[in-house]
C-alpha cells in the first residue's frame, strides 16, 4: 500500500528560499541528535580554530546516522542543509523547512539549488552543507563526485571543510537501514581549502584535491581496527548489493542470517564478526565486501564494452512530484543502453528520455519504505520511483550501468580503495 498516497502532481516548488532555523528548534535538534548518538559518537576538529559561518561543509553520505551527527559536529552554529525533494515528503514541509534543508532531486541540473544556496550563505550568513556523493553508500566505500563540485566551491570562495564520518556505514548498512548495529563512531571535520587557495585553483583540480579527502573504506577499517559486530544477523541484506555470484556468475543470490547464497550453483560464504568473508566450502573468491562489489562493476562494465549489455523490463512507477506523497501511475516499461534510459509509462502514454551524459550516477532504493527496490530518475518536476515488476532484476546492476555508460573509463572503480 502506497504511504503518503495523492492524486496532486503539482511539482515542488524548487525557488522556495531556504529559512534560517529558528532559535526554538535549534535545541530540539541538537538534544535529538544526542539522544541518537549517545555514547556512540566522538568528534574531532582540524584546522577550524577561528573559523566562523558562513562556510561550505562538504560531507561524507555512509548512512542514515549522518543526518544526526552532522548538527552536533557543527554545534553551536546553523546551517542549511541540501537535501533530496523525498525527504520534504517523509518529514513533512513545515518541519523540514524549518530544520533548514535545501531541496533538490538527485542526478538532475537545477539552477535553483545555486541561487538557494548563495541565499543560505549570503542572506542567512549560515553554513551550507552537502553530500557530494548523493547517495549512502553501498559496500562502505566511497563514491566519485562531478566537477560541478569543484565549480561550486569556485562560485562561493568561502572556506571548505569536509566531514570524514567513520564507522556510520558500519552502524547502519543501508542494505539492511531497519537495524542498527552498536558502533562507536567518529566524525571529523577538517578545514581543506582557504578562499585564496580556491582562487589559484581550477575547477578539475578543486574536485581531484576533494575527491582525495572523499576516500575510506568502512570494512576496512573495521577488520584493522577489530570492530566486533556480533549482531547474528549481519549478513541479511547484503545479497542486494553482492548480487552476482563470483563462482558461476548466476544472479541469483541471496542473504540468511550470516551467509550469502546462491540460489543457482548453491555456494555460501559466511560473514564473521570483522566484516570479512570466507567461503564455506571451496575457494573464497573475495574476503574483502568492496571487492567483490568492484569485480561486478568490471563484469559490467566488459558487457557494456561488447554491447551484451540490456535493459527492457516492466515498471510499477510512482511519482513524487512534490511533499504532498507519491502518485500512483501504473505499470510502465524500462530500458536502458548506451543513449541513457527511456521510460514509458502505459497509462499517459508519455515517454521520458535520461541521457547517460547527464546521468554521473543512478538513483537506487534497497526495499523502500517495504515496497521493494527501486530505481530513481528524476526530472526538474518530478522523481519516478520504478519497481522491477518481476522481482528479479537487481538494481544495484543498473546502478553500475548507468555509472559504466557515463564514466567509460571507471574513474570510480580507482577511488574506491
Amino acid at each position: 500500500m502506497l504511504k503518503n498516497k495523492t492524486s496532486d502532481m503539482t511539482p515542488f516548488n524548487m525557488k522556495a528560499k531556504p529559512v534560517k532555523q529558528p532559535l526554538f528548534i535549534l535545541p530540539l535538534i541538537w538534544a535529538a541528535s544526542k539522544i541518537l548518538t549517545f555514547g556512540r559518537l566522538k568528534i574531532e576538529r582540524v584546522n577550524m580554530k577561528g573559523l566562523r559561518p558562513p562556510f561550505l561543509v562538504l560531507s561524507y553520505h555512509q548512512s542514515f546516522q549522518d543526518y544526526y551527527i552532522t548538527p552536533l559536529s557543527l554545534f553551536p552554529h546553523r546551517a542549511n542543509y541540501v537535501s533530496d525533494v523525498e525527504g520534504f515528503a517523509a518529514f513533512g514541509k513545515w518541519l523540514y523547512s524549518k530544520i533548514g534543508c535545501i531541496a533538490t532531486r538527485r542526478y538532475s541540473g537545477d539552477v535553483n539549488l545555486i541561487r538557494n544556496i548563495l541565499h543560505a550563505v549570503n542572506v542567512n550568513k549560515n553554513i551550507v552543507v552537502v553530500y557530494p556523493e548523493a547517495r549512502h553508500s553501498l559496500v562502505g566505500t566511497n563514491s566519485s563526485f562531478p566537477e560541478s563540485v569543484g565549480k561550486l566551491v569556485k562560485l562561493l570562495k568561502l572556506p571548505v571543510v569536509v566531514q570524514k564520518l567513520y564507522g556510520s556505514y558500519l552502524a547502519q548498512p543501508v542494505w539492511d537501514e531497519k537495524f542498527s548495529r552498536k558502533v562507536k563512531m567518529r566524525c571529523e571535520l577538517e578545514k581543506v581549502l582557504n578562499p585564496d587557495q580556491i582562487d589559484e585553483l581550477s575547477f578539475a583540480d578543486i574536485t581531484a584535491l576533494l575527491n582525495e579527502h572523499f576516500r575510506y573504506d568502512e570494512y576496512r577499517l573495521q577488520y584493522e581496527r577489530r570492530i566486533k559486530i556480533n549482531y547474528p544477523k549481519r549478513a541479511e541484506g547484503l545479497h542486494k548489493a553482492l548480487y552476482l555470484c563470483p563462482n558461476c556468475g548466476a544472479e541469483e543470490m541471496h542473504s540468511q542470517n550470516i551467509k550469502l547464497i546462491c540460489g543457482k550453483c548453491g555456494k555460501e560464504w559466511l560473514m564473521d564478526e570483522y566484516g570479512r568473508l570466507s567461503a564455506k566450502c571451496g575457494i573464497t573468491e573475495f574476503e574483502h565486501i568492496p571487492d567483490w562489489f568492484e569485480y561486478q562493476r568490471g563484469v559490467v562494465g566488459r558487457l557494456i564494452e561488447s554491447g551484451a549489455y540490456t535493459l527492457d523490463i516492466p515498471v510499477s512507477v510512482e511519482a513524487l512530484p512534490n511533499e504532498k506523497g507519491f502518485v500512483a501511475l501504473g505499470a510502465g516499461r524500462l530500458s536502458h543502453g548506451t543513449n541513457g534510459f527511456l521510460l514509458n509509462i502505459e497509462k499517459s502514454g508519455e515517454a521520458l528520455r535520461f541521457a547517460s551524459s547527464s546521468l554521473h550516477s543512478v538513483h537506487i532504493e534497497y526495499d523502500y519504505r517495504g515496497r521493494g527496490d527501486c530505481v530513481v530518475l528524476s526530472t526538474y518536476n518530478c522523481c519516478y520511483y520504478l519497481y522491477p515488476a518481476l522481482g528479479n532484476c537487481s538494481v544495484t546492476k543498473i546502478m553500475l550501468a548507468g555509472e559504466q555508460l557515463h564514466f567509460p573509463l571507471c574513474p570510480q572503480a580507482e577511488s574506491t580503495n
